[in-house]
């Protein structure tokens, strides 16, 4: 039995690679700042013997060196899906340096630092051959974003050092680039009907994703059939980005 970890576990598709790896007999930890949404989690996950939370904040270094012994002892997949768009809580940013600066550190600590750190804490847990998958956006191939979209592409640069580092070992290291994904909890509310048919009518089609969608591509990126694959970009959203 693989022993799988997924920050951001808690929602969205977080949740839904959770539930992918729970169905095929692994056991997963699921992690998050939110101790009772990681539970509540669990409960719906309804495998006790195969799941387990652990809540810390992935982009502080003292809370993931704090929660290292409340994780597995071994780690065959780690799955960084914890992030999202920290502009959407905050207010407009007018020209404060300030006011610019720490919008840019919140995007960069949620997106990046917090892969950066859980998987620098967990590496020397991964047994050779062993999995790492990072939840990307279509954001960091130039659709815009701004500090968001930044920190996505800085993540896809970063994988590729880790693949090109852990490959002799037999690890890989790829990024899933989603586009549009509805049921999560990603645009606060703030999606109009609008919003999604503009996104939908750049797909080749004709669909918005599902966290299954993400989830089913995680899971094969994460088996051993994927073994020839690292070090990439897989394009989750339609064909919204052809990647050429």
């Amino acid at each position: 039995m693989r022993e799988i970890v997924v920050t951001g576990g808690g929602t969205g598709i977080g949740y839904a690679v959770a539930a992918a790896f729970v169905a095929q007999g692994d056991r997963v930890t699921i992690t998050g700042r939110r101790e009772q949404v990681l539970k509540e989690a669990c409960d719906r996950l309804d495998d006790p013997a195969r799941t387990a939370y652990v809540a810390f904040n992935a982009a502080n270094p003292v809370a993931v060196g704090e929660s290292l012994g409340r994780l597995p002892a071994r780690v065959d997949v780690l799955v960084n899906n914890a992030g999202g768009n920290t502009n959407l809580d905050r207010p407009a940013a007018d020209d404060d340096l300030m006011d610019v600066a720490e919008g840019w550190w919140a995007n960069l600590n949620a997106n990046l630092l917090s892969a950066v750190l859980v998987t620098t804490a967990l590496v020397p847990r991964m047994p050779d051959h062993g999995r790492i998958v990072m939840i990307g956006s279509i954001a960091a191939r130039g659709t815009g974003s701004g500090s968001y979209g930044a920190a996505k592409a800085a993540l896809e640069a970063w994988t590729a050092d880790l693949a090109a580092e852990l490959g002799p070992r037999g690890i890989t290291a790829n990024v899933v680039s989603p586009g549009l994904i509805v049921d999560t909890g990603f645009f606060r509310g703030r999606l109009t009907e609008e919003g999604v048919r503009r996104r939908v009518e750049s797909t080749r089609n004709g669909r918005a994703g599902t966290p299954d969608d993400v989830a089913q591509t995680v899971r094969f990126l994460s088996s051993p059939e994927a073994r020839h694959l690292t070090g990439q970009v897989v394009h989750v959203n339609g064909g919204a980005y052809l990647g050429r």
